[in-house]
Order: C-alpha cells, then structure tokens, then sequence
C-alpha cells in the first residue's frame, strides 16, 4: 500500500515538474498536452497492470 502512496506522489509531483516547465518556457497548449498524454498513459499503464494481476491472482483490487 505504502508503494501506491508513493508512486502517486512521485506522479502528481512529475506533472508538476511538466507544468512548471511549460510555464517558465512559454509552451504552447499543444506542446503541454503530449507530456501530460504520455504520463497519463503511464498511470494507465501502471493501473492495468494491477488489475491484471490482482485478476490472475484472483485477489481483491
């Protein structure tokens, strides 16, 4: 459970970290969705593997 926590730490600060960056580099709107895109496929990515896990196991998410 601790790692969860965790991990969704180190996300919501890594989307920080994107949208600072954006910010400080005057990106445009464009150039700011494919980074949070691909982090947000990462978190996807991250969930289904548990699902899929907790599936095989057959243990409660």
């Amino acid at each position: 459970m601790e790692i969860k926590i965790g991990l969704s730490v180190l996300v919501i600060f890594i989307g920080f970290i994107i949208w600072d960056l954006g910010k400080k580099s005057s990106a445009s709107k464009f150039s700011m969705a494919i980074p949070f895109f691909v982090l947000g496929l990462g978190v996807m990515g991250f969930l289904m593997k548990e699902v899929l896990v907790s599936l095989i196991l057959k243990q409660p998410v």
